[in-house]
């Protein structure tokens, strides 16, 4: 029921994703979603803009905000194929988004489950409902994969 619904959009997250793996960025997609459409989508693009501030998490959000022209986006949810970092989880956070998606656990940077928990800050005034594993399995292998050919310097 729930995974059903969840899919198409994180569906489209992967393909973000793609996009990325095929710029050599870690694959990594997000799309923000309000009322059952996408109104951003973002893929990793750190190496190619040579700036941290171009995670796929941060892109969707920027182009939803400049559709919405708010910044506060309190009734969209935002899939990413990969558990948000530090600055991610601010941002969303900050936004104001009303449900995080994501597809798998980041184990090292992940800091809505793995490695802290910003998003169940106590002291924050917003709270943002989280889902998690939701098409895990494909996010998992196109990340294996990239570093993978990373590794077997496939990618020059």
């Amino acid at each position: 029921m729930q995974l059903t619904f969840h899919e198409p959009f994180m569906q489209e997250a992967l393909k973000e994703a793609q996009k990325a793996f095929i710029q050599k960025e870690i694959p990594v997609g997000a799309v923000v979603v309000l009322n059952h459409q996408i109104i951003g989508h973002g893929h990793n693009q750190t190496e190619s803009k040579q700036s941290t501030l171009f995670h796929a998490e941060l892109v969707a959000l920027r182009q939803a905000s400049r559709r919405m022209h708010n910044w506060r986006l309190s009734n969209c949810e935002l899939y990413v194929t990969l558990e948000p970092c530090t600055m991610c989880a601010g941002a969303i956070m900050l936004s104001r988004i009303r449900r995080l998606i994501y597809a798998t656990p980041d184990p090292k940077a992940g800091a809505v489950q793995s490695t802290i928990a910003v998003l169940d800050n106590p002291a924050l005034n917003h709270r943002v409902e989280v889902i998690q594993n939701i098409l895990s399995k494909e996010s998992s292998d196109l990340l294996k994969s990239f570093f993978k050919q990373l590794r077997q310097k496939k990618f020059c």
